[in-house]
């Protein structure tokens, strides 16, 4: 295949409009990428579990909500893991979220913060990196229903203890 046809059919496996609405779609490198981020430097299992089922991993953290059940579109994901949910548990992992006066995170500014605090999160996401957990959740975890032992086993990448859990 030449580069521009490569170029063009990775172009059209990324955006696909029909009628009006835009459908996105990750290569599988960008959702293994974004799983990885989610179950290391995102620290997203401590609150939503491995399996974003809202099974955490950690007493410690709060409680997180069930991704598999969510009926959020990919633009509300997005903006809530880059701007936290001020007065929740839910940290903003864009470091400029709330640095500016612009309200870019739900109209809010800086000094909005002192009524409704936000969590520190365990690390900041650069913005590519916010995209691929968004494509991993879309991809693999959320509407997918209840974890059962066959996900498991394909969200793992292979048979594992963790999926003996399921029978």
């Amino acid at each position: 295949m030449s580069n521009g046809f490569l170029w063009l059919r990775k172009l059209m496996a990324v955006l696909v409009t029909i009628a009006g609405s835009t459908v996105y779609a990750a290569d599988a490198n960008d959702i293994a990428d974004g799983q990885n981020l989610f179950l290391t430097k995102g620290g997203c299992q401590g609150c939503h579990g491995w399996a974003g089922d809202g099974r955490k991993t950690d007493n410690q953290q709060p409680d997180g909500a069930n991704l598999r059940e969510t009926q959020l579109d990919r633009e509300i994901i997005t903006m809530t893991i880059k701007c936290g949910r001020p007065g929740r548990s839910m940290p903003a992992y864009d470091r400029f979220a709330y640095s500016q006066n612009d309200g870019r995170c739900y109209g809010m500014k800086p000094a909005d913060l002192r009524n409704n605090p936000l969590p520190d999160a365990p690390a900041t996401l650069q913005a590519r990196e916010i995209e691929r957990i968004v494509d991993f959740l879309l991809a693999k975890v959320v509407k997918q229903g209840p974890m059962d032992r066959a996900k498991c086993i394909a969200f793992w990448g292979a048979e594992n203890e963790t999926c003996r859990e399921w029978k």
